[in-house]
């Protein structure tokens, strides 16, 4: 029986902003149920790799693969700043991203109690917390199903709860068969041994 190939395959990637280069030599696979933590000191261009990844900086050379030639898998990116619209209720923040993106996941209201925002839909994403906004932010993961996740800090603002479930999502991820990669300076406890990519290191 054939192994199936990576979903991801980055090789020699290198990138400028300006006249400053951020990284070069980046290569990595990543295959189904992998996670690959990003690491590095602030500037060393974490954020900057998974927008190349996404498409949407232009690496200075280097090749990005996706699995059956794709020009770019199916993916969800997640910044450092949720996505979050302050004058929409949760409910809204999510039917709007489940209409942008597709309804292939769950319902709002499933999504909403995954992570645990349940019974807050009326409310006006401007009056929550700063983690609650994270939660609803990571909530966007859940309405449309994607195979990979490029996330940008994802446990930033949360509390120690909070930075549990985003192991437990993570871990259903890579269980259905996705992957995913987390620009974060924290562990994160997903029942996988991780990959781990160091920019800026000396």
């Amino acid at each position: 029986m054939t192994e199936p190939g990576p979903l991801l395959t980055v090789r020699d990637l290198a990138l400028s902003r300006g006249e400053r280069l951020l990284f070069e030599g980046i290569g990595f696979e990543l295959g189904a149920g992998g996670l690959l933590l990003v690491r590095g000191p602030n500037g060393a261009g974490k954020s900057s790799l998974l927008l190349t990844l996404a498409g949407i900086l232009r690496p200075e050379r280097g090749s990005i693969a996706w699995a059956g030639g794709e020009e770019r898998a199916p993916i969800h990116v997640v910044g450092h700043l949720p996505g979050v619209k302050s004058r929409l209720t949760l409910g809204e923040n999510l039917r709007f991203w489940r209409a942008v993106n597709g309804p292939t996941g769950i319902a709002p209201d499933a999504a909403l109690d995954a992570v645990g925002l349940g019974g807050l839909d009326d409310i006006e994403a401007g009056h929550l917390s700063a983690g609650q906004t994270r939660r609803l932010g990571l909530a966007r993961l859940l309405v449309t199903n994607r195979t990979i996740w490029l996330l940008d800090e994802p446990t930033a603002s949360l509390d120690t709860a909070g930075e549990a479930l985003v192991g437990r999502l993570i871990a259903e991820r890579l269980k259905t068969g996705g992957a995913v990669i987390a620009a974060t300076h924290h562990d994160i406890a997903a029942g996988v041994a991780p990959q781990t990519l160091t920019l800026g290191a000396a």
